[in-house]
């Protein structure tokens, strides 16, 4: 299709640009639409003209939108390394991750591919149930799942890393995994698996012990695993830019991926830029910011991002949600946003970002709510339970 048949038929289906994400949205969902049909890309002669419907369907893209996200992009974006998520550089195409934290042992991640799980969640073993059944039932192939489990912080001497991947892979009934991240920086006492699992932060007699361990010899440890095919991509997770320059610089296989917390409260602008700078993907947790902190006491109301008069205002104009605006901030810039909940609208909402596009000044304007917030710091939480133990200063 050239660019003036495109323009001709976005003229003719101003319904498909309209309504066509969203009912392909809700087919899929109700489990009528063929899983194997990842993503339509429909391409103009404008390269950035890339409409892509991750629920299987097709969609045509004004060039309108493709001006407006244009402007979004800035020097550091120009100078990544990394893929575009916008452009379909990646696979899945669909860029959308939930993630299983804190997630109720009984709730199916319904239309994602991109799962991301952890042994210290401890629902690895439903969720592979989950897998199974979805891929028994025809509803999907492994091969276009894309999954993520991560190393637990007892598990980092080098000879507990393969039992540790052995476990999660067990449980999630899978002969590989895609990713494979480090939790955290953070290296704690063996716990053994008959004795607490998972091991949490704290062993069996409720302390937290830190052992001294090289980073760089774990890291070596999941580069064998990936020798042996057992996973495909190894990452980290709460890294500093330091620790990556130095894991960058003596590692044989590089860090596919930089899992941090990125919200409008937690921009991290630096750090992103990095990553991205040196090649890596980075996915971005705690999307809405405070939400997943409430009931533990690290967060209050007044920090709730989708409260925000500037999110709320924002959101109004595209006649979308405040979620829906955040999650959209996180895909522009070029990170995948890690959201999770227990309702199927929810689900449904969180998945509905790909047809409008947040202005030059609107991401501008949402920029600007940076204030150096983070709600997951082991230098604070983890000083309640005996230690102290900084690792973002």
């Amino acid at each position: 299709m050239t660019g003036r048949q495109l323009d001709a038929a976005t003229r003719d289906a101003n319904a498909t640009v309209q309504n066509g994400p969203n009912d392909c949205l809700e087919v899929h969902m109700s489990g009528k639409h063929s899983a194997s049909k990842m993503a339509s890309i429909v391409i103009s002669e404008c390269a950035n003209c890339v409409f892509m419907c991750t629920n299987g369907g097709t969609g045509l893209r004004n060039h309108e939108m493709c001006q407006n996200e244009t402007t979004t992009k800035d020097a550091a974006a120009m100078n990544s390394k990394a893929p575009s998520i916008l452009d379909g550089d990646i696979s899945p195409t669909d860029p959308l991750v939930f993630g299983f934290w804190k997630v109720p042992k009984d709730i199916c991640a319904e239309g994602y591919r991109r799962l991301d799980c952890a042994c210290d969640y401890g629902n690895e073993k439903e969720v592979g149930q989950g897998i199974a059944k979805a891929i028994s039932e025809g509803l999907c192939k492994r091969e276009d799942l894309f999954v993520t489990s991560k190393l637990w912080n007892t598990y980092h001497k080098p000879e507990h890393v393969p039992m540790a991947l052995k476990k999660t892979m067990e449980d999630l009934q899978l002969s590989y995994l895609d990713e494979y991240l480090i939790h955290f920086p953070i290296s704690m006492e063996f716990v053994p698996f008959e004795s607490k699992y998972p091991p949490e932060w704290t062993n069996p007699e409720g302390k937290m012990v830190l052992v001294d361990n090289d980073i760089g010899a774990t890291w070596k440890a999941l580069e064998e695993q990936v020798d042996k095919k057992l996973v495909k991509t190894i990452g980290v997770c709460n890294f500093s830019t330091q620790l990556l320059r130095h894991l960058i610089a003596t590692c044989r296989i590089r860090p596919s991926t930089l899992q941090v917390e990125l919200h409008p409260h937690n921009s991290q602008e630096r750090l992103v830029r990095f990553a991205h700078e040196a090649g890596m993907n980075v996915t971005a947790y705690s999307t809405f910011g405070a939400s997943s902190y409430l009931e533990l006491e690290m967060a209050t109301k007044e920090d709730m991002l989708v409260h925000n008069p500037t999110i709320k205002q924002i959101a109004k104009s595209h006649n979308k949600t405040p979620a829906q605006v955040l999650i959209r901030w996180a895909l522009q810039r070029n990170t995948f946003p890690l959201t999770k909940t227990s309702h199927l609208d929810r689900m449904k909402e969180n998945r509905n970002v790909l047809d409008f596009v947040l202005k030059g000044e609107e991401m501008t304007e949402i920029d600007g709510l940076n204030i150096d917030r983070r709600y997951n710091d082991p230098g604070t939480y983890c000083e309640k339970m005996g230690t102290f133990c900084p690792i973002f200063e």
